[in-house]
């Protein structure tokens, strides 16, 4: 038998919420055409939204275009062994994703985080639950303070809400005040973000021994959260897993993009 209070409860807060809905009615996350529900998709903008999906690199991360057996790994990761263990993100970066990536980091669409969280927790659950703590890459304290916020560290609440491992959003400093990547080659982007973060030494207990899941909202080249995987190395974490919400594939990036990423 259905519990009377909770559908009282269920249909007052459906009253209360009438004026917002009337004043501030949901708009698609991608488009802004108004939908039925906050934080979701219309039909449109769904259909050119491209998530990543296995069969994928145990590594980067990135996907083969069929099975290739356990333990294979990609060029890349065999290449160029990137200094975490493990980068997982949920969407390829274009379109409607880009939209979103930028409408939460440069328009104030922090209302997007949680739902760009429960995406990333459907691909990144595998390394959310073995995860100790979550910790964001953070932005140096001038854009930080001219942004007023740190996107990564919206979408490291949104996780650490939804999935009760804990944040750590002060694990990390960066101490250097780098160029935007934008239309930097892969190693120039190396070159800008070298010695960028450390772990402030008030904060090293807090990650020593610990398995730490990175946040960040795009993953490009890996220059940015590699450098920031190896200042948690170096201040005493066991492991480094990189959960991003937007993926670059390799192949698709250019230095010269003119949009901000």
């Amino acid at each position: 038998m259905a519990d009377p209070m909770a559908e009282i409860k269920s249909f007052a807060h459906t009253v209360l919420n009438w004026p917002v809905r009337i004043l501030f009615p949901p708009i698609c996350a991608g488009c802004r055409r108004h939908v039925l529900e906050p934080g979701v998709l219309c039909g449109q903008c769904w259909s050119r939204l491209r998530f990543l999906e296995r069969p994928w690199c145990p590594v980067m991360g990135t996907p083969f275009l069929h099975e290739m057996g356990e333990g294979f790994l990609s060029a890349e990761a065999i290449a160029d062994p990137p200094p975490f263990e493990r980068a997982r993100a949920s969407v390829i970066y274009g379109g409607v994703a880009r939209e979103m990536v930028q409408g939460l980091k440069y328009r104030d669409r922090t209302d997007l985080a949680p739902w760009m969280a429960k995406w990333m927790m459907r691909t990144g659950g595998e390394l959310v639950s073995e995860a100790d703590l979550i910790v964001p890459v953070p932005l140096h304290w001038r854009r930080f303070f001219k942004r007023k916020f740190n996107q990564s560290a919206e979408l490291g609440r949104a996780l650490s809400r939804q999935s009760g491992v804990p944040l750590v959003p002060d694990a990390l400093k960066r101490v250097k005040l780098t160029r935007q990547q934008v239309g930097l080659e892969r190693k120039e982007r190396e070159d800008n973000v070298r010695g960028a973060f450390s772990v402030p030494p008030e904060r090293e207990i807090a990650i020593a021994g610990r398995r730490v899941l990175l946040i960040d909202d795009v993953y490009t080249t890996g220059a940015t959260v590699g450098a920031a995987t190896k200042a948690l190395r170096k201040g005493g974490a066991a492991a480094v897993d990189v959960l991003t919400f937007a993926r670059v594939l390799p192949g698709d990036f250019r230095a010269d993009e003119t949009t901000l990423i």
